[in-house]
């Protein structure tokens, strides 16, 4: 390894163990933890952050060997990034298999998100999935910073962001895609894994692929239009979020996230998307609907 090649994998650990550190809660009370966002220049909390902080405050209430097989959520009010969010946990149901838990995130004395997360104990059974959807590996596509060559605007605004993640496109990114015009059934797919090595623990896991599954979902009903967040006058937000986790995985290797858009009206955008690994396991599978505002709607 070069020492170049030395210092970016440092500068990437170091941003993976702010992730981690950010979703390591602070109990304050029974069942109600507090969390921070990150000193960066952001209007609102990403909603990919709380979600993965609501699922930490869930999983912290249940027995460590129930795993999380999926999580409803919806986004009520924007997250003020200057002050900590309140999570509180109610504890639904314990069974012999399966828990549920509730968690509401708290700011300003109201309510800015909800979560519903079950649990189960590792169970045998039937054992099926859909094929992974061919694309190039990883290594072979260009970074993040490449791909922003030639938008140096942008690019100035996103390298400002700490990079938690190594996203490689394997479709062009709705930047560059817009000077094509809109594109019916345009495949959406990008390889990402955690920048750094992640501790052994499975929650925090499936809480860092939570926060990563809301990075670039909505992306893939821009490309439908020809639209792009960081170059077209759109107002965007996440909705609800849905997601499911059917395999274990490790959020520190390589997962290919094909997303696509059945439908959008009436000032929404619904996506759904697939998390494979790399040996083409599916372990995840997402489904938002996301507010999608032009400025004549």
């Amino acid at each position: 390894m070069t020492a170049e090649a030395e210092l970016n994998a440092a500068a990437g650990q170091a941003v993976v163990d702010g992730l981690v550190a950010l979703l390591d809660l602070e109990p304050i009370e029974e069942d109600i933890f507090r969390g921070v966002s990150p000193k960066v220049e952001l209007q609102r909390v990403f909603g990919g952050q709380v979600a993965g902080q609501a699922l930490v405050a869930a999983g912290r209430t249940v027995e460590s060997d129930r795993l999380v097989h999926s999580l409803h959520s919806y986004f009520i009010r924007p997250g003020d990034p200057a002050i900590p969010i309140i999570y509180n946990v109610e504890r639904i149901r314990d069974g012999g298999s399966f828990s549920v838990r509730r968690v509401l995130a708290i700011q300003h004395g109201k309510p800015i998100f909800t979560l519903s997360a079950s649990f189960q104990l590792p169970q045998g059974g039937i054992d099926h999935q859909v094929e992974m959807p061919p694309a190039p590996p990883p290594e072979s596509l260009p970074t993040l910073a490449e791909r922003y060559e030639g938008y140096d605007e942008l690019w100035e605004v996103m390298s400002k962001i700490p990079q938690a993640f190594d996203v490689r496109y394997v479709d062009d990114p709705p930047w560059i895609q817009r000077t094509l015009g809109p594109r019916q059934n345009q495949p959406h797919r990008i390889w990402l894994r955690a920048n750094g090595t992640l501790p052994d623990d499975p929650l925090l896991h499936v809480c860092v692929v939570t926060f990563a599954s809301d990075m670039n979902l909505l992306d893939s009903v821009l490309v439908h239009h020809g639209l792009s967040a960081r170059l077209d006058p759109i107002s965007m937000a996440s909705l609800d979020h849905a997601m499911w986790f059917h395999r274990r995985f490790r959020a520190d290797e390589w997962f290919l996230y094909d997303s696509s858009s059945p439908s959008a009206s009436g000032g929404r955008g619904l996506a759904t998307g697939r998390f494979f690994t790399r040996d083409g396991r599916l372990v995840v599978s997402v489904a938002q609907e996301g507010l999608i505002r032009l400025p004549s709607a």
